[in-house]
């Protein structure tokens, strides 16, 4: 029997948060029966950077990793400008030593950089050096890459990570982690989304 918390996927929210990076995500998401909530650090409203308000619907004191299915940190300018994101970075350790994925676009794979969660696992970014400038210690499993899963070791979770122009390549690494399309499918969505492959309409559809 599926539980709710395996169809609930956590977004995190604050001041600056970049709304277009993980649009596909959370839309798709929802389109295929998952509930997405939002977390901000309080319950207080955040502005986006395109300029949105967002009510979260729950503090960060109150996430759970066993109510979720996915933790889901994207960009901001907080990321680099002090620690005030920083309790997201340490959320996502709670997740991910609970077995709990995490995917993180942009910035945040620079506030996982910091707290560690990239030294022993195989992760991209915006560029190699961007991460390096955190001194963290994983430089050796960063990927070239649009977006990278790091399946995660025995007991741990999933991570997902990618670079901010990446926002179709980062839905499709968590489409296929939680396993929202099989492989063909997923392929397709791809190709529609980031190719404006009309054909691959068809096999979405299930023609």
């Amino acid at each position: 029997m599926t539980s709710s918390s395996d169809r609930t996927a956590h977004l995190a929210v604050y001041d600056t948060f970049a709304d277009w990076e993980t649009g596909h995500t959370t839309a798709h998401l929802a389109q295929n029966g998952y509930t997405v909530r939002t977390v901000g650090l309080t319950r207080e409203p955040v502005t986006t950077m395109g300029g949105l308000r967002i009510q979260p619907d729950l503090a960060l004191d109150e996430l759970r990793p066993q109510d979720s299915a996915l933790l889901i940190l994207t960009g901001a300018t907080g990321w680099d400008a002090g620690d005030a994101l920083a309790p997201f970075a340490r959320a996502a350790r709670g997740f991910l030593d609970a077995g709990v994925p995490v995917a993180a676009i942009c910035g945040a794979t620079a506030g996982l950089a910091r707290e560690g969660l990239l030294d022993g696992r195989t992760h991209t970014s915006a560029v190699s050096f961007y991460l390096a400038a955190t001194g963290y210690a994983g430089g050796s499993r960063y990927v070239d890459a649009d977006a990278v899963t790091d399946g995660g070791a025995a007991g741990g979770g999933g991570l997902i990570t990618a670079g901010p122009t990446e926002p179709v390549a980062f839905a499709r690494e968590v489409f296929g982690l939680l396993g929202v399309y099989g492989p063909e499918k997923l392929d397709a969505w791809y190709r529609l989304f980031h190719d404006s492959d009309a054909s691959a309409y068809e096999v979405l559809q299930g023609e």
